[in-house]
């Protein structure tokens, strides 16, 4: 709207004259042109006291007298030399454009004032001038990934302690993560040690080159589905990161062998490497960074990969300071590969090994690996369709330090390979697992006297339907030192079998896991405690659904250190827990009542005085307790966490 405001009379509205000295001097402050339809007596100065009207193309030149009509360049010139801290973080709020300026000035081109870094250093302590050690970690998920966000990052961060730790999960659909956001990271945090992106499609090697030129002190670096990023980023990484410890590949396709024969190049300090499901990377890649003589590799795995027999032949020459090797689904590997790794005689101080669903482990192959890893103590064996009781036996005899093995879905391991693990592990094997092996099955078998495996301490069986009471009887003589049991899902297991096993323990049992034994009753739970609350403290017999109140009485009166007591889906009710509640050496920190429907609001009294040393209670799908006494115990049981 265009109006036009006169002004007659004296000098009312503004004493004193024009504001110029001179008139032609106006005109380089208002043009009264078409421009503007505001008119102004030649000789009257005007105060700005009300609301003047202007149109849009006055303002736009308003405007274009302040900072924001600065090219870039020169921000940049007045950006670079403002002092680290809460000056340049205040230029970063004003606006989009500043803070992208801001997050894009490189450390080296700061200009350093020495009155500027002492004043500085005396308000941020130790701290340096830019980047600092590295001390904060940032975490960017889902529509929190933005370019935004990583340049308020970079330029936050800066004087705070410096940014360690980044870690993209996801992307903004609309405005994710671009080689923008990565490019103020490497510009704003040259301390930055770890880097993690997950699924994050938008970035490309672009991105990763700018991280590995800027940021030359990263450690480790992790890549999960970045489909946009190739070799190229990843031989960028090696040349600049020379401190690379960690590296960790998975699903990225285009990334393959002449990637990782750089990182084995250049990355001397690299100790531990996890490659999955990467399909360009084969035989060349992995030869390349193993047969490198300055690297130092300790951890190793590789999942879902088309490498063949060759792969595994130069692991076990060159894998000389490997102690850790992860092989998982590695279809093309064969038995051969397996026997020329062992007897490579490389692998002399693997301690960890762990192979699952490779059809190349058979009795030939893992005897090879046993005899060849004389320092392996852990191995955990899973899906091996073609080991067989006379693998595993040799292998054991093989394996001579061997503490910790688990089985898991070993189909083909029977009663016998069970039994001879124990009689050939005796004096070192500590901790023995197996999981859903259906080969095994409850014989009646009569053993030669032999010496009893002293050495084990923890037994773990899992969904094994077949094993029953005859091999708990056995295991009661041959293992009289165990203090952790875990029978888990065993249908077949009874009263009549587990009290062998009970009784014959010397040690003290600690912890106890029934779960899933549906035929155990209140006798065998008699028993243990009696013959082991001195020592016992974890108790699970979740789902044991002939357990009732009897064993819970005999917990409040044996178990002085249990802490841990979880008896959901049992037979318990209200009279139950108030036994628990008059124990008097009784201090449980965890209980859980999950599925008992007998227990209702009259346990209130009894659950507000176990309250006292209670630090979880989960009462979930107890239907008897009302919403209220919830509310009541949630108000009573403060420092305890009640699920419900």
């Amino acid at each position: 709207m265009s109006k036009v405001f006169g002004f007659s009379g004296g000098d009312d509205f503004c004493p004193g004259g024009s504001i110029y000295s001179n008139p032609k001097e106006a005109s380089f402050f208002l043009s009264l042109g078409h421009e503007v339809d505001v008119y102004f007596p030649p000789r009257k100065r005007s105060r700005i006291s009300a609301p003047i009207v202007f149109n849009g193309e006055w303002f736009e030149q308003m405007q274009k007298t302040s900072i924001e009509a600065l090219p870039d360049e020169c921000l940049f010139e007045i950006f670079r030399r403002l002092p680290v801290g809460k000056e340049r973080s205040a230029c970063a709020s004003v606006s989009k454009r500043w803070l992208m300026l801001l997050s894009n000035i490189c450390k080296n081109e700061i200009c350093s004032n020495k009155n500027t870094l002492l004043e500085e250093s005396e308000k941020e302590g130790d701290d340096e001038e830019f980047g600092g050690e590295g001390y904060l970690s940032r975490s960017l998920e889902g529509k929190k990934a933005t370019d935004v966000r990583l340049a308020a990052i970079a330029v936050g961060t800066a004087s705070r302690g410096g940014l360690g730790k980044l870690s993209i999960r996801g992307s903004n659909m609309d405005r994710g993560v671009t080689t923008l956001g990565l490019k103020a990271v490497a510009h704003g945090c040259p301390s930055l040690k770890a880097l993690s992106l997950w699924n994050v499609a938008t970035i490309g090697d672009e991105g990763l080159i700018e991280i590995a030129n800027g940021c030359q002190k990263l450690e480790k670096l992790d890549l999960c589905k970045c489909s946009s990023i190739s070799d190229k980023a990843l031989v960028a990484v090696a040349k600049n990161c020379p401190n690379l410890t960690e590296l960790s590949l998975e699903s990225c396709p285009n990334i393959g062998n002449e990637g990782l024969q750089a990182i084995g190049k250049f990355c001397s300090n690299l100790r531990s490497i996890s490659i999955k499901d990467c399909a360009g990377v084969g035989d060349q890649g992995i030869a390349g960074l193993f047969s490198s003589t300055s690297l130092v590799l300790t951890k190793v795995k590789l999942q879902a990969l088309t490498v063949s027999d060759l792969s595994l032949a130069v692991i076990g020459h060159y894998g000389k300071t490997v102690t850790d090797l992860v092989l998982n689904f590695l279809p093309n590997v064969s038995e051969r590969g397996f026997w020329v790794m062992g007897n490579s005689n490389g692998l002399q101080k693997l301690k960890s090994l762990t192979i699952a669903s490779c059809r190349g482990v058979t009795d030939i192959g893992l005897e090879a690996v046993g005899k060849g890893c004389p320092n392996l103590k852990s191995v955990h064996l899973h899906k091996c369709a073609f080991l067989s009781d006379n693998g595993l036996i040799s292998f054991t005899k093989a394996a001579s330090s061997l503490e910790s093995l688990q089985l898991e879905e070993c189909h083909r391991i029977t009663q016998c390979g069970f039994f001879g693990v124990l009689f050939n592990c005796g004096t070192k094997l500590k901790a023995l697992s197996l999981v859903s092996c259906y080969g095994i099955n409850d014989l009646n078998l009569v053993l030669s006297p032999v010496s009893p495996c002293e050495s084990l301490r923890s037994l773990s069986i899992r969904n094994c339907p077949g094993f029953g009471n005859g091999t708990l009887s056995v295991l009661g003589k041959l293992c009289p030192q165990i203090q952790h049991i875990e029978l888990s899902g065993l249908d077949g297991v009874t009263d009549a079998g587990f009290l062998p096993l009970v009784e014959s323990s010397e040690a003290g049992l600690v912890k106890v896991n029934l779960s899933g034994c549906i035929n155990l009753t209140d006798k065998v739970v008699s028993s243990l405690v009696n013959l082991h609350g001195w020592t016992l403290e974890n108790l699970n017999l979740d789902g044991c659904k002939n357990i009732g109140d009897a064993s819970l009485m005999a917990i409040a009166e044996n178990c002085s250190l249990l802490c841990d007591l979880d008896v959901s889906k049992c037979a318990i009710t209200d009279a139950g827990i108030a036994a628990l509640a008059q124990a008097k050496q009784l201090n449980l920190q965890i209980l859980s009542l999950s599925g008992c429907t007998s227990v209702s609001d009259r346990s209130l009294p009894a659950l507000r005085k176990l309250g006292h040393t209670l630090l979880g209670l989960n009462i979930k799908h107890c239907n008897a307790i009302s919403s209220s006494t919830v509310d009541m115990l949630v108000e009573l049981l403060w420092r305890c966490d009640i699920l419900s």
